[in-house]
């Protein structure tokens, strides 16, 4: 079987098609975003754009968990969003959480509360993952070539990144963000010199970490994305100290004067400012001032593009040739020695037992997908020892950066690792949410017989056996030509750790 991919590219003389619908949602820690746009011919027409404030991190208590009142405005917000999104197919959205998602310790009630209104999967991305797609969305904005530095300052992190056109050079999310930033340094309401200091000294340390590698890589245009940056942006040019979308050094300093001139977060007021971000303002200015201290920036110009546009542009090349998870995963393949022949055997064997029973279990070509990569990245596990191999390549995919995963994806993907071999671990199979189990038990299943299938590492893959499902029991029958002793013992271990597990395999020869 061929893994497919859809919407290949038009010939020359082909007619164009139709405009492709695609939405994104962002969670972000202070806010919601909704872009739904037409792509076509390479450039999206944005067809609807809504952001709400639901400063989800300000739910966060001491512990980490998510409160019931974050909640219900998380939720109240996304039933408003949801009736843009009638008519959009389920390839042509996507929903992606960030910081406070990642950080707060009971995402998954709010998750599937949110999966359940709006009838589609959440994905919570890493920070590396989030700057990549911020970094797709600026670029796409600014027009220019050359090398740039793009900053993006949320309600939870910061995010960084040095590229050239379309591809970053360097990578990297900070802990640090206007909405967590207010609470720890401007919980009493209070704006003082020491507050902002104390604030701006916390953001220059957790910059010292990237500091000195980003300015070895160097860039000439600084670009900021996002609230924070485009508010200031508003409010220098709004006061005649700059040019309209560009941020001086000496009109920031003259900002920070005036938010420290207001005293208190609920008398911030000034034109271009608008009152639902007067309160985490002064904050993101520490913020964005430690920015311009660390990196000796004397400007920053704002670009109108980041996190959901880059989520749409990169949801246009997902399942074609294009998609940027196969360079994560070739990049994954080489830099640990995958055997490539052994990989490409396993993945041929998984995909033609997948064909036989695609109809009796209701599997689909996104499953297909992750059972190829499962198959490919198998034996990951074995540049750091042969001995339980199957659990340090799982631990090696589940938390890594990959870009173009979330943290679902990789966690699906690592399962299938995990449960290549041995015991099936019951336990991690547990752990996957409940709308994945089923299918995710399955491809783990057909993943086991085509190793066992190739173990003898041949030159080409084997003659497949025939495998019939009826429900969760399967019956193989092994090819008459086949040599079976070897097989049939690795095959009757196989049969008994599934019954250990509550599943039926059943062996038998022609």
């Amino acid at each position: 079987m061929t893994v497919p991919t859809d919407r290949p590219a038009a010939t020359p003389g082909e007619t164009a098609t139709a405009p492709r619908r695609l939405a994104a949602i962002d969670l972000g820690s202070n806010s919601f975003h909704l872009l739904v746009a037409n792509y076509q011919d390479d450039r999206l027409q944005v067809v609807a754009r809504l952001g709400e404030k639901v400063q989800l991190a300000a739910g966060l208590d001491e512990d980490g968990v998510l409160g019931e009142d974050a909640m219900r405005r998380a939720l109240d917000c996304l039933a408003r969003f949801a009736p843009f999104l009638k008519g959009i197919g389920h390839r042509d959205l996507r929903v992606v959480g960030t910081n406070a998602l990642r950080d707060a310790r009971n995402s998954q009630v709010l998750i599937e509360r949110a999966e359940a209104l709006l009838g589609h999967r959440i994905e919570i991305i890493a920070g590396r993952e989030e700057a990549r797609l911020i970094y797709l969305g600026a670029a796409h904005a600014v027009a220019e070539d050359g090398r740039r530095l793009i900053v993006d300052i949320g309600g939870g992190s910061t995010e960084f990144i040095i590229g050239e056109h379309f591809e970053p050079l360097a990578l990297e999310s900070l802990r640090m963000g206007c909405v967590t930033f207010t609470r720890r340094f401007f919980d009493s309401g209070e704006i003082s010199e020491k507050r902002m200091r104390r604030a701006e000294l916390a953001a220059l340390s957790e910059l010292a970490n990237i500091q000195r590698p980003f300015q070895r890589l160097g860039w000439q245009d600084p670009v900021g994305s996002s609230g924070t940056i485009k508010a200031a942006a508003a409010v220098i040019a709004a006061a005649g100290q700059g040019p309209g979308g560009v941020i001086t050094r000496e009109g920031l300093r003259e900002l920070r004067r005036q938010l420290i001139r207001c005293k208190r977060l609920d008398r911030v007021s000034m034109p271009g400012l608008k009152a639902d971000r007067s309160r985490i303002f002064p904050a993101g200015i520490a913020i964005l001032g430690a920015i311009f201290e660390a990196f000796d920036l004397q400007q920053m110009r704002f670009a109108d593009g980041a996190l959901r546009e880059g989520v749409l542009y990169d949801m246009v090349g997902r399942h074609t040739p294009e998609d940027s998870r196969l360079k994560t995963l070739d990049g994954l393949a080489r830099n640990y020695r995958v055997d490539g022949r052994q990989a490409d055997n396993v993945a041929a064997t998984a995909l033609g037992l997948f064909d036989q029973v695609r109809e009796a279990w209701g599997l689909d070509d996104d499953q297909a997908r992750f059972l190829d990569w499962g198959s490919r990245l198998h034996e990951v596990g074995l540049a750091i020892s042969h001995s339980q191999f199957h659990r340090h390549g799982a631990y090696l995919l589940e938390h890594s950066d990959l870009a173009g995963f979330s943290r679902p994806e990789q966690r699906l993907l690592a399962f299938l690792v995990r449960a290549h071999r041995r015991k099936f671990p019951v336990k991690e199979w547990q752990a996957l949410p409940a709308s994945e189990q089923g299918p995710h038990a399955r491809l783990a299943r057909l993943l086991r017989l085509a190793v066992l299938i190739n173990h003898s590492r041949p030159e080409q893959p084997p003659p497949l056996p025939r495998l019939v499902a009826d429900g969760e029991a399967l019956q193989l029958t092994l090819n008459g030509d086949d040599d079976p002793a070897l097989l049939l013992n690795d095959l009757e271990q196989e049969a008994a750790y599934q019954a250990a597990a509550g599943y039926s395999l059943t062996l038998s020869r022609p």
